[in-house]
């Protein structure tokens, strides 16, 4: 027996509960249906709706009537009843297998749950790692900056250092040219001097040959004079009884001559000496000129090289020096360029993260929410398979611990457009059909012993909504 068998009697409506305001008045949907009634105290009522294959439908009455009649037909809808129940019987095991299924699902939700529970306890360090390579980055930076201001100021001390170098290179080719100079002045006086020495020599060498000459020449006329004084034989008679003594003439002639050659020769002589020592000194002199000039020029010429070598040197460390400094430089960017990079990852990465969890925190959220339906769906079944046929539960809402209509409490209607269930200071949103999410939430004074749903709080129990509680 199905439950579509009576839907010519009673049409199968599903339960749902909506929130309504708290000042609305409730309204009272039908209590009857085509050959259904209710009557306070019974256990069952065919006005609680029908099992379909569709979910479980009907209607919860949740506040007791004004009054009430005994219905002259109650043992007919008995009967009805059992028959009722024993289709019902027939269902239980499709719920049963059902709910075995809910639960293997339920289990692999718990899994799936536990999997993602257990991904999200896993904290990024990505701001430790980004915080240290940004800490690495800041130290090369701020070591190549102290190295870059090391190589700047060895540079300009190079830089000075050759630019004295320099002014001492200049001032030594200027001694140079000027030792030069000299020299050349030395050198040409040194040659004239060899020509006045040269003069001197040949006009010596004259005067002696005349000196020579003339001595030959007065001897050759000394001779003459004598062998014409011998070869004539004059006599020579005076009255005043004087000699003409020509030996003495010539004598006295030849030894004025004599002491003239002698003189003029001793005087060439002392002059000739006298330049010669003098020219003789000046070479000597200009000789150690020459040498100390020629030791310095080679000195200057080997401080010269030395300095080239110093300057070379100077100019290599300086190229070496500026290719190192280009290097950092360029390290020194690229190493930014890498942090900068790194960041830019690091914080895609964070961001993806950031996106992945919160995607993981959505599905976490739905996983719960079916979960949560879930555990609702299986433990009304659970519910329904631990009360049997035995429906009295539902006898409990005309309870007369219920409030009245007139108090605030909710109306209950089967198969109206908008069902719906408030209370004083509580809200309770339920949507029931099979496999749909129902979510309950206690009223502020909770479900306490003579409270605003004391009723409703058995009702709820009794179908496991207390999961939610």
């Amino acid at each position: 027996m199905s439950l579509g068998t009576d839907s010519s009697r009673t049409p199968a409506l599903p339960l749902s509960f909506s929130s309504r305001s708290q000042g609305s008045q409730p309204s009272w949907g039908s209590l009857y249906r085509a050959g259904s009634g209710f009557q306070p105290g019974l256990r069952s009522s065919p006005s609680l709706g029908r099992l379909g294959p569709s979910g479980l439908s009907g209607s919860f009455l949740l506040s007791s009537l004004p009054s009430l009649e005994i219905d002259p037909a109650l043992h007919q809808i008995r009967s009805d009843e059992k028959e009722q129940i024993k289709g019902l019987n027939d269902q239980f095991v499709s719920f049963i297998d059902k709910v075995r299924h809910l639960e293997q699902q339920n289990k692999v939700l718990e899994m799936q749950l536990k999997l993602l529970r257990d991904k999200d306890q896993y904290k990024s360090n990505l701001g430790q790692i980004m915080a240290r390579s940004s800490q690495n980055l800041k130290q090369q930076i701020e070591t190549l900056s102290q190295d870059k201001s090391k190589l700047g100021a060895e540079l300009k001390h190079m830089q000075t250092l050759l630019e004295e170098l320099k002014g001492r290179y200049e001032d030594e080719i200027n001694r140079r040219n000027q030792l030069e100079n000299e020299f050349v002045l030395t050198k040409k006086d040194l040659d004239d001097l060899y020509l006045q020495k040269v003069d001197i020599e040949s006009k010596l060498e004259s005067i002696t040959d005349e000196i020579n000459y003339l001595k030959q020449l007065y001897d050759e006329e000394i001779l003459e004079l004598q062998s014409q004084i011998q070869n004539t034989q004059v006599k020579v008679e005076m009255d005043n009884s004087r000699e003409l003594e020509m030996k003495q003439i010539i004598d006295q002639v030849k030894a004025q001559y004599q002491a003239m050659a002698a003189k003029s020769r001793e005087e060439a002589e002392q002059w000739y000496k006298h330049k010669f020592d003098d020219m003789a000194t000046q070479a000597r002199k200009h000789n150690d000129e020459m040498k100390s000039v020629k030791s310095e020029i080679t000195e200057l010429n080997r401080y010269a090289q030395r300095i080239n070598a110093d300057i070379e040197a100077l100019k290599n460390q300086r190229a070496n020096l500026e290719s190192a400094i280009a290097l950092a430089e360029e390290q020194g960017e690229q190493a930014v360029r890498r942090a900068k990079d790194t960041v830019q990852e690091l914080e895609e990465a964070l961001k993806g993260a950031k996106q992945d969890m919160a995607r993981k925190v959505r599905e976490y959220q739905e996983l719960m929410n079916i979960k949560l339906a879930l555990d609702m769906e299986i433990a009304t079944y659970r519910k329904l398979l631990e009360g049997g046929p035995d429906l009295g539960y539902l006898g409990s809402l005309a309870n007369p611990c219920l409030p009245t209509p007139g108090h605030g409490w909710p109306r209950a209607s089967i198969g109206g457009a908008d069902p719906g269930l408030e209370s004083r200071g509580a809200l309770v949103e339920a949507t029931w059909d099979a496999g749909k999410l129902l979510r309950w939430k206690r009223p502020a004074g909770g479900c306490s012993k003579g409270g605003p749903c004391a009723g409703v709080g058995r009702a709820c129990s009794s179908l496991g909504l207390g999961l939610l509680s």
